[in-house]
């Protein structure tokens, strides 16, 4: 159970920083980080059952009052907008009367409501990550296309600079570099 929930939380710590330089990193890390979560939470429901602990239906109240922590925290706190300016130490304590009750069934089931929270708010990242990579591709991909532009860019730049030759002859009409010597030197480079 302890090697799940640290799988959990540094998958996403290393999805985020992987963001920046691979969407499908990013992408593959926080599905790593759901499948640790969702084996945390079958452990917790496992450790209710095999205990015949009564494990919390959604919207029982016991359940409604830990997803309301974090709205009686802006409540009470009106100058922070959410809980992501606080320390651990202080995000423990806002969860701490259900996360160190004498009753084992009350802390089981409180951090079975904290993972599913948790859950619901990587599926929503990951679906918005999906949808992000699916529209505008990956960062990789995204540095191949500007490499591409700038190629083409390098290769149509000079040439519409350089006015096409006004004499008759062999280059008539075309564009061309002549060399910096001439007279002394007439060869020219096809553009």
């Amino acid at each position: 159970m302890v090697q799940a929930a640290r799988s959990g939380r540094q998958n996403i710590a290393e999805g985020s920083r992987a963001s920046a330089t691979s969407s499908q990193t990013e992408l593959r890390l926080l599905n790593v980080a759901r499948s640790s979560l969702e084996e945390l939470l079958l452990d917790y429901e496992d450790y209710l059952r095999h205990r015949r602990l009564r494990q919390w239906k959604p919207d029982c109240p016991e359940a409604l009052a830990i997803r309301q922590v974090p709205r009686k925290f802006k409540a009470d706190s009106p100058n922070l907008s959410d809980t992501s300016g606080l320390t651990d130490q202080e995000r423990w304590t806002l969860y701490a009367p259900c996360l160190e009750h004498t009753d084992p069934a009350v802390r089981a089931n409180a951090l079975i409501c904290l993972i599913n929270q948790a859950n619901f708010l990587l599926d929503q990242q990951i679906a918005s990550l999906e949808t992000r990579f699916i529209e505008e591709g990956g960062y990789s991909e995204q540095l191949a296309t500007a490499r591409l532009a700038h190629r083409v860019k390098q290769k149509t730049e000079p040439s519409a600079k350089i006015p096409p030759c006004p004499q008759s002859g062999k280059n008539a009409g075309k564009q061309f570099w002549g060399c910096s010597a001439y007279p002394d030197c007439k060869d020219v480079i096809a553009i």
